[in-house]
């Protein structure tokens, strides 16, 4: 263990402190307006149809729940000089940073910012998220606040870089593009729902990213189908993509953990 060990656990703790500090005023809980009611509405369940509906932010309380925990665990002596930590630490931290950093760009700056800040957010994630798969951890522990918690923040991120991107061109794009905006979504969906089943397949099968996008595309088919804009087109869609984000993971983790356990005998 060395000092750097040290300074790395502080700026986890710093970063995390920032990511709540960030998420109270973005969210309006320190005085700022509330998300919906951001970018003049842009940021609202009914902006794009690529917008889930709005119990779908719930996730984020279960992300900052599970980064709390991180937080705790990565801080204790015994994570001090770990190899996963030291190989992690500082990702996870930048993630958390990102994550704040989106809230202060939507409160104070402008939509386009937003989808930069995202899409920043959403690589420093694809990068956290490759390192902890190549560097596997022992324990269920580990399993859970680094794979499990980045694998969900990344899921979910995916698709709320989609509905924040959708909701800039929204605002920007010709009113004609709203002809073909069912296709187009269409078109998104099917995109999401192979790069979810790229990320299960290159990990090994882990399940945390898409059921994070499935759960996004189980709320935007909601949105498309009983609220507005509606599209029967995109939510119905949307259903099927969300259905094979689960089905075909939890079939593979099925087979590769059967191999594995005909290798072991």
């Amino acid at each position: 263990m060395t000092s750097r060990d040290l300074v790395r656990q502080i700026a986890v703790i710093s970063a995390f402190c920032f990511m709540i500090i960030a998420a109270m005023v973005g969210t309006g809980l320190g005085g700022g307006t509330p998300v919906q009611d951001l970018q003049e509405g842009a940021l609202d369940a009914d902006a794009s149809y690529l917008a889930p509906a709005r119990p779908a932010f719930s996730i984020w309380t279960v992300i900052y729940v599970g980064l709390f925990a991180y937080t705790v665990w990565q801080a204790l002596p015994a994570q001090r000089g770990s190899d996963r930590q030291r190989a992690l630490g500082w990702l996870i931290a930048a993630t958390m940073v990102l994550n704040g950093l989106w809230l202060v760009t939507a409160q104070f700056l402008t939509l386009g910012l937003t989808v930069v800040a995202i899409v920043l957010l959403l690589a420093a994630l694809a990068v956290t998220f490759r390192q902890a798969v190549v560097l596997p951890g022992r324990g269920i522990v580990s399993a859970l606040l680094i794979d499990g918690v980045t694998g969900l923040h990344l899921g979910w991120v995916t698709l709320a870089t989609v509905a924040d991107t959708a909701a800039w061109l929204t605002r920007t794009a010709p009113a004609s593009w709203a002809d073909a905006a069912t296709t187009w979504g269409i078109a998104v969906l099917v995109l999401v729902g192979l790069l979810g089943l790229g990320i299960a397949l290159a990990s090994g099968w882990r399940l945390a990213p898409v059921l994070a996008m499935a759960w996004g595309a189980t709320w935007i088919a909601v949105g498309r189908l009983s609220g507005d804009p509606a599209s029967a087109g995109i939510g119905v869609t949307a259903i099927v993509v969300a259905a094979i984000l689960v089905l075909v993971p939890v079939v593979g983790r099925a087979f590769r953990q059967l191999e594995e356990f005909r290798n072991a005998d």
